[in-house]
């Protein structure tokens, strides 16, 4: 089992599909970093040497911020938004949908479970 940025990648799936399960490397940087080590987009992460897991872990540290990093990164600008108590911050603070979706109904993910309310009594 490779292991690159702290994470361990399957042995028995293709390297793009590996690289992806690294947080913060999608299917296009994993092609990316592929090409630009020529590796070839249908080799298995078992048929790679060491030789070559070592560039693909050299290049990652290099030149993409990945697993650790990046959370920090994001958490920091939440964080900041936050406390400016901009819009933004204010609806992340509130744990309301960020990017101006409707909330009368759905929202759900953001919101969490329906809280029933006490009804009208007859």
């Amino acid at each position: 089992m490779a292991r690159i940025a702290g994470v361990n990648i399957p042995t028995n799936k293709r390297v793009i599909i590996a690289l992806t399960y690294i947080h913060g490397i999608g299917a296009h940087k994993a092609k990316q970093i592929a090409d630009k080590l020529g590796i070839e987009h249908t080799r298995r992460v078992a048929d790679l040497s060491d030789a070559e897991i070592l560039q693909i872990r050299e290049t990652i540290d290099a030149e993409h911020t990945v697993e650790g990093d990046l959370r920090r990164e994001v958490a920091m600008n939440i964080k900041r938004l936050m406390d400016l108590a901009c819009y933004r911050g204010l609806r992340h603070r509130k744990g309301l949908p960020v990017r101006g979706q409707r909330t009368h109904t759905n929202a759900r993910t953001r919101k969490g479970k329906a809280k029933p309310i006490a009804g009208k009594k007859k």
